[in-house]
């Protein structure tokens, strides 16, 4: 049976071509994005007939993830239309770039709730439904700068992910004896295939910048330019979506956790390699080790 699956932030970039992988191999795919009879019509379209020319399941769905109301609205007709949501990706965020101190406080809780309250608001429409079920996947699209190589001017965004990142982890756990699966997806620096760095937002403090430049001009440009030489002439964006769409495809219980899709290696597997180790060696101390694995069967069971 093909999964139902929703994915955030999919009008462009890493959402775009994953969701565009996912109905390839079967699966019936909405893709949430917001201004579906505005500013993203175009985009709207483009999935109408990406699916009519291959043959697929690929559908848009008005989801803004900075609305609750929105998003119960896409999760209500997705649990009308099927009856259940077998998959969540979370994939809505926002990049910033610039010194860090030229960000107004306002600047930096706007960019927290698109890249971390929005995941728990569409958690809270869409967990309910596999908890009844006793099954589902989450997969959080998380960065390799939560633990990796972090240069500057990219402080906000940064914080943002690690923030996400955490709440992946927790609720990793939190979910388990639900019988619901958690894959954390960590892509490296693409610098092309994504609208990251060409829709990043910039500081609101014009003469605070102004001043970083007085002393680090032109240095994100410097940044720029060293992340795509460090990264190989193949590292396209589609690596990321082919694998989601191969962790998608597993089997209940043999998802991995976290993996990583980082080209330019900035030293994030390593350190996630070593904080995850020291979370599942912590879980068995304090005798919870059975929340490290989905046991999808008796999760069921249990209803």
């Amino acid at each position: 049976m093909s999964n139902v699956i929703v994915i955030t932030g999919a009008s462009s970039g890493f959402g775009a071509l994953t969701a565009r992988a996912l109905a390839d191999a079967g699966d019936t795919v909405y893709a949430g994005m917001r201004q579906t009879e505005g500013r993203n019509a175009p985009q709207v379209e483009a999935a109408q007939a990406y699916a009519a020319e291959h043959g697929v399941d690929l559908r848009a769905v008005e989801l803004d993830v900075s609305s609750q109301d929105s998003i119960d609205r896409a999760a209500a007709r997705i649990q009308a239309e099927h009856g259940r949501i077998d998959v969540l990706i979370h994939n809505a965020g926002h990049m910033v770039v610039g010194p860090a101190e030229a960000f107004t406080p306002e600047q930096l809780a706007e960019l927290y709730d698109i890249n971390v309250l929005s995941t728990q608001r569409v958690n809270r429409a869409v967990l309910p439904g596999m908890r009844a079920r006793g099954e589902g996947l989450v997969v959080w699209v998380s960065s390799s700068s939560v633990k990796g190589g972090t240069p500057p001017y990219l402080a906000p965004y940064f914080a943002a992910k690690a923030g996400m990142d955490s709440l992946a982890v927790s609720y990793a756990a939190e979910l388990s004896r639900w019988g619901v699966e958690t894959s954390i997806v960590v892509p490296g620096s693409f610098t092309s295939g994504t609208n990251h760095f060409a829709h990043a937002g910039h500081p609101a403090d014009a003469d605070v910048e102004a001043a970083y430049e007085t002393r680090y001009a032109g240095l994100m440009g410097q940044v720029a330019e060293k992340l795509a030489a460090l990264a190989p002439e193949d590292a396209d964006a589609s690596l990321v979506s082919d694998e989601i769409a191969r962790i998608v495809a597993l089997p209940a219980g043999q998802r991995p956790y976290r993996v990583h899709i980082d080209p330019a290696d900035d030293g994030s597997a390593a350190v996630s390699d070593l904080a995850d180790r020291t979370r599942r060696d912590f879980l068995g101390r304090v005798g919870l080790g059975d929340l490290l694995t989905v046991d999808a069967g008796s999760a069921r069971e249990r209803r």
